[in-house]
């Protein structure tokens, strides 16, 4: 079976689809993650598919239990469950992501520190630059869910140029900086795989116009340029040379959807990409929108 997404009301239809609940605003209603892939035996408190050596999994939290401890407790079982892989992508939705984690924290704030303490643990001192692509966006759900993506072949972890990396952000961030990289790219012979993590407006470490969403598209477009020349696949995430592309456009205001879907579509867009346009909080109040991108067999630049 395939392993894919599924948003909105849909829960896809077959077992391999994991409904995320975030409300599709637009566009493809399902997110295909990897093929030819079998259920196999739960670990770490996590379900798990495998096939081609790939490995998908994920876990959600207990309803309403505290969000640093739960994070914790799925990214120890996630590192183990992906013991011998190297993890590719992991994505996450917080509950009330901007909201009050207590002891003086934001939910993503406590969230960071969590996931940073498994990645320390696990990985030890100097694990941010073994960290992959990674998304956190809000959700309405009371659970946290955590879904990752891991391989036999070593990924290749990037960074924007422009930008500080996550996982060195200043302390006015929270006390446990971002666990992740700006992409992670596999190769595959000719081709490779870019897994390109949730990008929104910011340079260096400090978000860029903040509360206006188009001022925010168009910084998000050029770090997406960035991010994809240092992924070795061209400037325009392999427009016109992969095998697919699919976005995942997310948006604090819905009806922020009638201005963004033209300017996305002039400006990146092309016949065949899929485009699913999401309502989610971002990890900073002050951000509107956030896109995240694979791209599946892209020629090298």
């Amino acid at each position: 079976m395939t392993v894919e997404f599924a948003f909105g009301d849909t829960d896809g239809g077959h077992p391999g689809a994991l409904a995320t609940g975030l409300p599709l605003l637009a566009g493809a209603d399902r997110e295909w993650i990897a093929g030819a892939m079998e259920p196999a035996a739960p670990a770490g408190g996590l379900a798990l598919w495998t096939g081609a050596g790939r490995l998908f999994g994920y876990a959600r939290s207990a309803a309403g239990a505290p969000l640093e401890a739960e994070t914790r407790r799925i990214y120890d079982g996630l590192l183990a469950a992906a013991a011998g892989r190297h993890l590719y992508r992991i994505w996450n939705l917080v509950p009330d992501i901007n909201g009050d984690g207590g002891a003086g924290l934001e939910n993503y704030q406590a969230f960071c520190r969590g996931r940073a303490e498994a990645f320390e643990a696990a990985l030890g001192g100097g694990y941010g630059r073994r960290l992959p692509a990674a998304s956190a966006l809000g959700t309405t759900e009371a659970r946290l869910l955590v879904a990752f993506l891991a391989g036999p072949v070593p990924g290749r972890h990037v960074e924007n140029p422009a930008q500080v990396p996550a996982y060195e952000y200043p302390r006015e961030h929270g006390p446990k900086p971002p666990s992740f990289a700006r992409a992670t790219v596999v190769d595959r012979g000719e081709r490779r795989d870019a897994f390109v993590s949730g990008t929104s407006a910011i340079t260096g470490h400090e978000t860029v116009a903040p509360s206006d969403t188009l001022g925010q598209l168009a910084c998000t477009l050029e770090n997406l340029r960035l991010i994809s020349g240092v992924c070795g696949i061209g400037e325009r995430l392999g427009a016109g040379a992969c095998e697919s592309r699919h976005f995942k456009v997310y948006l604090r205001h819905p009806a922020d959807l009638a201005a963004v879907r033209p300017a996305l579509e002039a400006a990146l867009l092309q016949a065949g990409d899929h485009v699913s346009y999401l309502g989610a909080d971002i990890c900073r109040s002050a951000l509107n929108v956030e896109i995240e991108v694979a791209v599946r067999g892209a020629a090298r630049s």
